[in-house]
């Protein structure tokens, strides 16, 4: 068995634990994203919808607001699985996804409302955080 090692010396990849149940709710159940927000409040995918929604909708500030929820929840997520306040946190891995689309949620809402340092930050954010992501989400 072959062990890859970090060759360039920095922190590892933090994967955040899966919530089953969360996205049990969201798929086979079909509840909505605040339901699901409302039961599992630390499940960041939950939030990054309802940002996106209301996005979608016209509602920046509250986008703005949902995102700032399930980034900070995600934070917490992040600390509590090992990270240090930075290192990559892998797109491919499915419970980093909704953190990471809180960020990016985030870094456009900030933009529309001309909060430049804080859409700058997020965007830089999650590009050291994820290639990957930024690829995705940066559009």
């Amino acid at each position: 068995m072959t062990t890859h090692k970090n060759l360039l010396g920095g922190p590892e990849p933090t994967y955040l634990p899966e919530n089953e149940e969360a996205y049990r709710l969201l798929g086979e159940e079909s509840q909505s994203p605040t339901e699901v927000a409302a039961k599992h409040p630390t499940f960041s995918l939950a939030w990054a919808m309802l940002a996106d929604d209301a996005f979608e909708a016209g509602r920046v500030v509250e986008s703005y607001a949902y995102a700032r929820t399930g980034y900070h929840r995600g934070l917490d997520a992040l600390r509590r699985a090992g990270w240090k306040g930075h290192g990559p946190i892998p797109w491919d891995h499915r419970a980093n996804r909704g953190f990471l689309r809180c960020l990016a949620a985030l870094a456009r809402a900030a933009g529309e409302i001309n909060e430049k340092d804080e859409t700058e930050r997020c965007w830089q954010f999650l590009k050291d955080s994820s290639a990957e992501a930024y690829a995705e989400l940066k559009r």
